[in-house]
């Protein structure tokens, strides 16, 4: 019989592999995040590791994407992206029912400078 953390994990995961909820893990309350959905393209948000207490799950997702516009002064690179993002998640009864999220800049920035 599985926890109810177990389930809650395997909700958020099931949530932020589903295609369909991209635009929400894009959004976080940082002043840049528009920025992110401009300046890179084909996005895909991959778990990599969940961490539960309770109704809580918070969750390092990478993303990878294409550099293909403007991003905090630096010109579109053409190269491919590897960025952390955090998102803490409240999962009642099996459903999410909030969430919020932070890209990590400091694994993003390095990746799209100039050499």
């Amino acid at each position: 019989m599985k926890t109810m953390e177990q389930k809650n994990v395997e909700a958020v995961t099931a949530f932020i592999e589903d295609v369909a909820n991209q635009g929400m893990l894009e959004k976080t309350d940082q002043f840049f995040a528009p920025q992110i959905v401009d300046a890179f393209t084909d996005r895909r948000f991959i778990v990599d590791e969940t961490l539960a207490q309770g109704e809580k799950v918070v969750a390092r997702i990478f993303m990878t994407a294409v550099h293909t516009g403007h991003f905090a002064g630096n010109a579109p690179t053409g190269r491919t992206v590897k960025a952390t993002q955090f998102r803490e998640f409240r999962v009642i009864d099996g459903d999410i029912a909030d969430h919020r999220g932070w890209f990590d800049t400091a694994t993003l920035l390095p990746q799209i400078q100039a050499q």
